[in-house]
């Protein structure tokens, strides 16, 4: 395998790349790219949960999202979970989001979201705070105790979950318990020397820039310092602790740490871990690498702690 780089990578999860197929993103290409993800997203689940389909009841739109549980036990614990895939792709069936429900018996409600280009910003993080504010208004029907809510995700997700902290902050400030970060998408400028000077695999600098183009494409630049790109909002307080989980090998990297520090210079806890070796989504990846069981055990062990 002849790429740049792949001394820093964990031996364990070096195979993976020899299988998954660079990523090229732009508007030609994105239905391709989601019909293949598609594609991949039979596969029997790992974790056996109970599962449904819920619809929030919004004034002008409504937003669908996946329900997953373990039991039907009362005041359960929950997570207002944001999927990965660039703000571009990806789909509400994550298998992270089984993973939670089953380990830590909470409801998991993931947010069947708009995608760029065709809902460019604010479209996602709208349908994240309508999806917030209707789990907070129905727990009780739900089954959910309303004083232990997390909200998170993955990648974009995540960067979602950034976001959202801070709309709802502004607008509600409906209390929450933590947020959930697993290598957010939180900068859409990757300027860190590490960023530009580096190869990072399975999500390279020029397709995340690609990404953020799509998703950023009718955003003016009040907007950016606002909500879209979590890591320029000029003020970061009075945000419920968040925990960060990032690979060191990931393009994510720096942005994430210089986040947790602002974070913590503004009053607001931050949690971070950093694995060696890791790239990109490695640990849902290569889940049975001992250092993607590592990762997947301390971001339990975060919300296993922000439930209880």
């Amino acid at each position: 395998m002849s790429r740049p780089e792949l001394e820093r990578i964990d031996p364990e999860l070096r195979g993976f790349l020899q299988v998954f197929p660079e990523l090229v993103i732009n508007r030609d290409t994105i239905k391709a790219l989601r019909n293949r993800l598609a594609a991949g997203a039979d596969r029997p689940p790992a974790f056996p949960v109970l599962t449904d389909e819920l619809v929030t009841e919004g004034r002008e739109h409504s937003v669908r999202l996946l329900r997953f549980r373990k039991s039907d036990r009362p005041d359960q614990p929950a997570l207002l979970w944001m999927h990965g895939g660039g703000y571009v792709m990806g789909f509400p069936g994550d298998e992270r989001a089984r993973r939670f429900a089953y380990e830590l018996d909470c409801t998991v409600l993931s947010v069947d979201y708009r995608l760029a280009p065709e809902s460019p910003f604010p479209a996602a993080l709208e349908d994240c705070l309508l999806a917030l504010g209707w789990l907070y208004e129905k727990s009780g029907a739900l089954g959910i105790d309303a004083s232990r809510i997390v909200i998170g995700g993955a990648s974009a997700g995540a960067g979602l979950a950034a976001s959202l902290a801070l709309r709802n902050r502004d607008s509600g400030n409906i209390p929450l318990r933590a947020q959930l970060l697993l290598y957010p998408m939180i900068d859409n400028r990757h300027e860190g020397e590490l960023a530009q000077s580096r190869y990072y695999y399975i999500w390279s600098r020029e397709t995340s820039l690609s990404a953020w183009s799509m998703y950023l494409a009718d955003a003016d630049k009040s907007a950016l310092s606002a909500y879209a790109v979590p890591a320029r909002h000029p003020d970061l307080t009075g945000l419920p602790p968040a925990s960060a989980f990032v690979g060191a090998e990931d393009l994510f990297c720096e942005e994430i740490v210089r986040f947790a520090a602002d974070l913590e210079a503004a009053g607001t806890g931050c949690h971070l871990e950093i694995f060696p070796g890791m790239y990109h989504g490695g640990e849902a990846y290569v889940p049975q690498a001992a250092i993607s069981r590592r990762m997947n055990q301390s971001i339990l062990a975060a919300l296993r702690d922000a439930f209880a």
